[in-house]
């Protein structure tokens, strides 16, 4: 195998990551925002609009529509109801990110061992696999932007003129745009184009000038268009909608500056590793390459920085930090991997010992204490319950062994081999854990009657019920009354002055009670918006 993932590391990285987050992409429940945005793709194929996105039929301008496009196509391949299908893109944008990820990292290093090193270490960072459910549309937006850096440094650092990667760069940051806005161009490039300059410098920069104003013209362009046509074609509602999104910027989720200086934890498995990887005095001596060290270095510190000047903190945004910061954590895990039965010094053997320790320990454990809590609830599930433990245990095992004998290549491989475990294995579970209470939409009543809603009803119900639910409540308080003599209505919390109008029309009959929280009541986890009453009106003589 070793030859062939020298001679095909690529194919390798692709095959890995399918392995893993294909067989169980469907098993996960659909967030509120991966609905908002299947609501959105479904629309473009039943609606057909693909420049003028709606959800749940009225204008959804807030995300531009790339990830939208491709999500639908891949609808349109695999069906339109298919939660698989419409998490394939983001699947293989994970891809992307990791390929071009290892291809930098090679670049820099000129070792294409430390690219793999950090490609593995990427692609099992904790927020970067999370994100693809949470708020799938960011993974567009930075897997654009992390093929477009890579062309940019290899533009850079070319004596001459490069226009095939200026015109790629180029691309590739209009793509980004046209994804998320100026969200990665702010979060990752910004960072990247500084950290570049402290370290190896804007040399023969000035035979790239004219090419580089070019690139930003072009990618604008790219990136721009639909803001335009949209502006154009419905100005109001792009208005209303971009100076409500503006102002989230200062006066939404409003965090202090600090707020995102825990981010190293966000990488999970990594978390020691990335945090001594910041360590620059310490390790800068230890690495094999000081300079690209300093680069990635400086790219993760930017990159923080920045997104801790902007008052709007939400977790999920430091995502695209993970990627430097995969690149820096390599240089300490190579470093580990080199020197680790050499070192003497408790003060750095301790951490590796902790943190590698502890993985080992959790995977020795976890399937003691998930036999405890999942025992009564195990009925048809024993089987992955069986090879989970099998797979997560004997990797346990074999992290511990290894770790003992100092061999911290196969300890990262076997680290590795338990993440990859756990979510082949495990997820399969996850319904053995479902509340009692739990009770998603029927397919049935989509076959009934013409289905509308009062008050809010929550993205993730609309999704689940496959088609458009609309809302009979205006905004300022006031009715739109059906025009059907029979219909039925999903509400939440009716006040007594709204039932009063709706019993003076109608006689209702309450039908059922939806419920799409898997945890219970008593848990933090529970969220009122995921429970709707399901009534049948029929309109009185």
């Amino acid at each position: 195998m070793l030859p062939l993932l020298k001679k095909y590391p690529v194919l390798f990285i692709c095959f890995g990551i399918a392995l893993v987050l294909l067989p169980n992409l469907d098993v996960m429940n659909v967030t509120i925002m991966e609905a908002r945005n299947f609501i959105t793709a479904r629309e473009m194929i039943t609606d057909n609009n693909w420049l003028l996105t709606t959800m749940n039929g009225e204008a959804r301008y807030e995300k531009p529509p790339l990830p939208t496009w491709l999500t639908a196509i891949s609808a349109l391949v695999f069906g339109v109801k298919s939660v698989f299908a419409m998490r394939i893109p983001a699947v293989l944008f994970i891809m992307l990110i990791t390929i071009f990820v290892f291809k930098l990292s090679r670049k820099i290093t000129q070792s294409q061992s430390f690219g793999l090193l950090a490609a593995i270490t990427v692609s099992t960072s904790f927020y970067v696999i999370g994100i693809m459910i949470e708020a799938p549309w960011d993974i567009f937006t930075h897997g654009f932007m992390s093929v477009a850096i890579y062309y940019l440094f290899c533009f850079f650092e070319a004596e001459k003129t490069q226009w095939k990667s200026a015109l790629l760069a180029s691309f590739f940051i209009g793509f980004s745009i046209l994804s998320k806005g100026p969200v990665s161009f702010y979060a990752l490039l910004l960072p990247f184009v500084l950290a570049y300059g402290f370290s190896f410098k804007y040399k023969r920069f000035k035979s790239k000038v004219i090419p580089t104003l070019l690139l930003i013209i072009l990618a604008l362009a790219i990136g721009g268009w639909w803001y335009l046509y949209v502006r154009l074609e419905d100005p109001a509602t792009f208005l209303a909608i971009a100076e409500k999104e503006t102002g989230n910027w200062s006066s939404y989720n409003v965090r202090p500056f600090y707020y995102y200086w825990s981010f190293f934890t966000q990488s999970g498995l990594w978390t020691i590793p990335a945090f001594i990887s910041l360590l620059y005095p310490y390790l800068k001596t230890r690495v094999r390459n000081r300079k690209a060290y300093k680069f990635s270095f400086l790219w993760t510190l930017f990159a923080v920085i920045l997104l801790s000047l902007i008052p709007e903190k939400k977790s999920r945004y430091l995502m695209p930090v993970l990627i430097p910061l995969a690149i820096n954590c390599s240089f300490y895990l190579d470093y580990l991997i080199r020197e680790f039965k050499n070192l003497k010094n408790k003060r750095e053997t301790i951490p590796v010992y902790f943190n590698f320790g502890l993985i080992g320990i959790i995977g020795v454990v976890l399937p003691v204490l998930a036999f405890v809590f999942l025992k009564d609830n195990l009925a048809g599930y024993w089987f992955n319950f069986i090879i989970a433990t099998v797979l997560v245990f004997s990797m346990g095992i074999l992290i511990l062994k290894f770790l003992k004998q100092k061999n911290l290549r196969l300890v990262i491989i076997c680290t590795v081999g338990l993440y990859a475990s756990l979510i082949l294995t495990t997820l399969p579970l996850k319904e053995a854990l479902n509340s009692p209470d739990y009770h998603p939409i029927n397919s049935e009543i989509s076959n009934r009657l013409k289905l509308y809603q009062f008050n809010y009803i929550a993205p993730e119900m609309i999704w689940e019920y496959g088609q458009k639910i609309p809302q009979i409540k205006n905004e300022d308080g006031s009715i739109s009354l059906p025009k059907e003599t029979n219909f039925g209505l999903l509400a939440i919390g009716v006040s007594p002055e709204d039932s009063k109008i709706l019993q003076e029309n109608y006689t209702i009959e309450e039908i059922d009670r939806f419920n799409l929280n898997t945890a219970s009541k008593e848990s933090r986890q529970y969220k009122d918006r995921l429970v709707a009453t399901y009534y049948l009106l029929t309109k009185k003589n």
